[in-house]
C-alpha cells in the first residue's frame, strides 16, 4: 500500500472492516491520514502500546482536541484522559469509586425508569429515530443525574461532547463549523462552571459535589483539573453509551434471529452487548505518541510518532477470534479491546454497560420487533468513535 488512505473517507469509515482487514495482512504498523498517524492494527501490537504508557504516552492525544485555531482552551486537555503516571495515577484515584459498577449501580432505578419512559413514548410514535429518540436521550438524562445538571440542558450535551471531540477534524474552511463549534464549547464552561459555584454553596448527591469534597480534603485538584474531569465524565457517559445504543439498536433490527433470540431468553443481553462491542467497536480508536525510538509490529518508529492505535481492527483479529468477522453471542476467550485496557480503560465503561442493558431489556419487554427504514446506514464521523448518525425505525408493540 504505497498511498496513504484517509481513515476518515466514506470508502473506508462507512465499512471500515476490510480495509483493517488487508492492513492486519499486509502492514499492520503503518501511516494513514489525516497528519500521518501510524495505525497500529494487530491485536497483540494494540495490546503492547495500551500496557506500556512509559514508550507511548497520552499527552500526545492533544493536539488532536487543540488545534492552532482554537485560541481558548479546550477542557479536555486537563483530563485523565491525555495524562500520563503520576499525574494520571492521581487523577484516576479521585473518579475511580463514582464510576466503578458498584458507584454507577445507584443509578439502576432512574435509568430504567427513564428508558422505560423513552420505550413508551417511542411506541406512542411509533416511527421513530432511534438515536435521537433513546441512544442520545438515554445516557443525556443519566449525565444529567450524575452531574447535578439541570434536566432541561439535556439536548445540548451531544453539541458539547461534539465540539470537545470535533475540533480536531473540521477542515481550514469550515469557518461556520468552526464558530459552532466554539460557542458550544462557551455554552459548556459557562454551565459547568454554574455547577461547580452552586455545588461549592450547595453540596448534593452528586459527582460534582464528590469531585469538590475529593478536592477539600487534599485531593489537589486544580481549577482547570475540576473542569477536565467534569468534560471527560461528560464525554465518557455520553459519546460511547450514545454509539454504543445506536449501534445496538441497529443490530437488532437487522437481524430478527438475534432478537427472537434475546426476547426468548434475556440473560443473553449481556453476552449480546459484548459482542456488539466487539464486532462494531463504538469507540474505534485512541492516540499515544512514541516517548523514544521504539520498534513495533516490525516497524521502527522515531521518538515523537503519533500512533493511531485501532481498537476496531484489533477486535476484528482473525489469529485472536476464531470466525472475527461473524457476530455470535456465543464467543468466549480473549475479552474484547472496546474500551480499552491497561490504566486509561474507558472510566465510562460500567454505565455504558449498564445503560445499554437497561435499554434492551425494557426494548424487549414492551416491543415485538423493530423494522428498519430500508436504505444504508449514515455513519457519525468523530475523530476515535463511530456510530449510526440516524436510525430510522418502527417499533411493533408487543
Amino acid at each position: 500500500m504505497t498511498q496513504r488512505p484517509n481513515i476518515y473517507a466514506p470508502e473506508i469509515w462507512n465499512n471500515p472492516h476490510p480495509f483493517y482487514a488487508a492492513l492486519r495482512r499486509e502492514a499492520p504498523v503503518s501511516q494513514v491520514e489525516p497528519g500521518g498517524m501510524w495505525a497500529v492494527t494487530r491485536y497483540e501490537d494494540v495490546l503492547y502500546v495500551l500496557k506500556n504508557p512509559q514508550l507511548f504516552s497520552s499527552e500526545g492525544f492533544r493536539p488532536s482536541v487543540q488545534p492552532a485555531w482554537l485560541e481558548q482552551r479546550n477542557p479536555v486537555i486537563d483530563s485523565l484522559l491525555m495524562t500520563d503516571p503520576p499525574t494520571h495515577t492521581r487523577l484516576r484515584s479521585l473518579i475511580t469509586r463514582t464510576f466503578s459498577a458498584p458507584g454507577v449501580a445507584r443509578l439502576e432505578p432512574f435509568i430504567r425508569a427513564s428508558a422505560e419512559s423513552i420505550v413508551a413514548d417511542m411506541l406512542a410514535r411509533r416511527r421513530v429515530d432511534f438515536v435521537e429518540s433513546m441512544a442520545l436521550a438515554l445516557p443525556s438524562r443519566a449525565m444529567s443525574a450524575l452531574l447535578g445538571l439541570d434536566a432541561s440542558l439535556a439536548p445540548r450535551f451531544k453539541s458539547w461532547a461534539d465540539a470537545v471531540t470535533g475540533v480536531g477534524i473540521i477542515p481550514a474552511e469550515a469557518t461556520e463549523r468552526r464558530a459552532e463549534l466554539v460557542a458550544a464549547l462557551d455554552d459548556m464552561k459557562h454551565h459547568l462552571n454554574g455547577v461547580l459555584e452552586l455545588r461549592r454553596r450547595e453540596p448534593g448527591n452528586d459527582v460534582v459535589s464528590d469531585l469538590l469534597q475529593a478536592r477539600a480534603q487534599g485531593g489537589v485538584l486544580s481549577d482547570d483539573e475540576l473542569m477536565g474531569f467534569l468534560v471527560l465524565l461528560l464525554i465518557a457517559g455520553l459519546e460511547t453509551t450514545y454509539d454504543l445504543l445506536g449501534l445496538c439498536g441497529l443490530t437488532l433490527a437487522d437481524n430478527p434471529d438475534i432478537w427472537a433470540r434475546l426476547k426468548k431468553d434475556r440473560t443473553l443481553v449481556p453476552r449480546f452487548i459484548e459482542e456488539v462491542l466487539r464486532f462494531e467497536s463504538p469507540s474505534q480508536s485512541t492516540i499515544r505518541t512514541t516517548t523514544q525510538e521504539t520498534e513495533l509490529g516490525g516497524v521502527k518508529l522515531p521518538k515523537g510518532a503519533v500512533l493511531l492505535v485501532q481498537f476496531v481492527s484489533a477486535n476484528r483479529d482473525e489469529s485472536v477470534y476464531r470466525d472475527a468477522h461473524r457476530f455470535d453471542m456465543d464467543r468466549t476467550g480473549v475479552p474484547s479491546l472496546a474500551f480499552g485496557q491497561g490504566i486509561h480503560f474507558c472510566v465510562g465503561a460500567p454505565l455504558a454497560r449498564l445503560e445499554a442493558r437497561l435499554a434492551m431489556e425494557v426494548l424487549l419487554e414492551r416491543c415485538d420487533r423493530l423494522v428498519r427504514e430500508p436504505g444504508p446506514v449514515t455513519w457519525n464521523v468523530a475523530v476515535t468513535t463511530r456510530g449510526p448518525a440516524v436510525l430510522p425505525l418502527e417499533l411493533h408493540p408487543a
